[in-house]
């Protein structure tokens, strides 16, 4: 198989991921300071006890939790919300082994039972409707929201990161209106390793049987240049090394300067090429290249075309690939800010980043909007959803 292709012929030559995972299943599972913590990055926000249950136990609880009359959210949130990637992993197998379901399914279809019951009332009673309040009206709708986000929430988080993010990518590329959906392109190429974009890939096409470039090339939603920057984007294989080529970056911080600042063009090919090929400390030394000769940080004057999208496009790469706190702590914020809120890029947010960077993203928001996730979260959420997410948001 090579080393980074996700053609179906090398997708059909990797064993199933349950075969993968129970292989090391009867590893000793340990928290923060055992093997286990040692892939949780040091900015990751969630917490994990030391040691942890087995995958059995854990399998064995979440069964308790969702067996009877209702559901006990509660107890769902305190196992999965503190456990990595690679636990839940592990309960899975563990799960789907001893009760012949998949876990994933099962809190589909557990959780979406609460919203389900909202729902036929609501569909049914249209009379009764007619003569409530709009107030009551208004919070059955809430009831429904809040549950169906808890859902969202719970089964994006335990999902295989990579499986995740190809479905977030998946979405993106069927939902109109609005630029932002192109912001999940972005993330799921700039905003993480290399060869997590791999599994990335391998993930999409396993699951949708097409590759994720050209889905997004055949994507009627987005029009050139910026169809082809995306292309580039999320088809890119970045080295992963250090080196740093001093002049090379000297020159291209020239080349992008002439293309966003003198020519207006953004999205000019030569922006595209180095965007989407250089590795991320070259592109860091470039960027403060640029900042050194032109007394301005490219991201501040991209920031300042508010009303050009390809601008913002490219703005929102440059901070994925080189503060993807910034973009992340800007995301929440605008998902909570204004009328209503959107759960989806909220969610997407938290969840994504939870065993990431979400420390720094935390950071960074207190620093830029002068109050904490915690509580703008508090403010906007309530029930199950906002369990949740507190869960993976941490300590603040």
């Amino acid at each position: 198989m090579c080393g980074w292709c996700c053609c179906l012929e090398c997708i059909h030559n990797i064993p199933p991921l349950n075969l993968l995972f129970l292989h090391f299943s009867s590893a000793p599972r340990t928290g923060r300071d055992g093997e286990g913590a040692r892939t949780l990055s040091p900015m990751a926000s969630i917490s994990v006890p030391d040691p942890a249950p087995s995958p059995t136990e854990d399998a064995e609880n979440i069964r308790k939790a969702v067996q009877g009359w209702g559901t006990d959210e509660n107890a769902l949130i305190e196992i999965l919300g503190h456990r990595t990637a690679a636990q839940r992993a592990e309960i899975a197998v563990a799960y789907e082994g001893l009760y012949d379901k998949p876990l994933l399914r099962t809190l589909q279809d557990e959780l979406s039972s609460h919203f389900k019951v909202i729902y036929t009332f609501t569909s049914m009673v249209g009379d009764l409707l007619a003569s409530l309040s709009p107030d009551t009206v208004q919070n059955l709708h809430v009831c429904a929201l809040i549950w169906s986000g808890g859902q969202g929430a719970m089964t994006l988080w335990t999902m295989d990161p990579a499986a995740r993010d190809a479905k977030l990518a998946y979405k993106a590329l069927r939902k109109k209106g609005g630029d932002r959906h192109a912001w999940v392109l972005i993330e799921v190429a700039c905003a993480s390793s290399p060869d997590h974009l791999v599994a990335v890939r391998k993930a999409y096409c396993s699951a949708y049987d097409s590759s994720l470039e050209e889905d997004v090339a055949a994507c009627p939603l987005y029009k050139e240049p910026l169809k082809q920057f995306l292309v580039r984007l999320v088809s890119s294989y970045r080295d992963g090394g250090d080196h740093v080529d001093g002049e090379l970056a000297r020159a291209e911080a020239a080349e992008l300067h002439g293309a966003v600042a003198a020519k207006k063009q953004p999205l000019h090919g030569d922006v595209v090429r180095i965007v989407s090929s250089r590795s991320k400390p070259q592109l860091k030394a470039t960027f403060q290249h640029y900042k050194r000769e032109h007394g301005k940080a490219i991201d501040e004057v991209l920031e300042g075309n508010r009303n050009d999208k390809l601008s913002a496009m490219l703005k929102t790469a440059v901070w994925c690939l080189t503060s993807p706190e910034k973009h992340f702590a800007e995301v929440i914020r605008s998902s909570i800010i204004g009328l209503g809120t959107d759960e989806e890029s909220l969610t997407r947010a938290i969840v994504s980043r939870a065993e990431v960077d979400l420390k720094k993203v935390k950071e960074e928001y207190k620093v830029r909007y002068k109050t904490t996730v915690t509580k703008d979260v508090v403010g906007d959420t309530s029930g199950y959803y906002q369990g949740i997410l507190l869960t993976l948001i941490g300590a603040e």
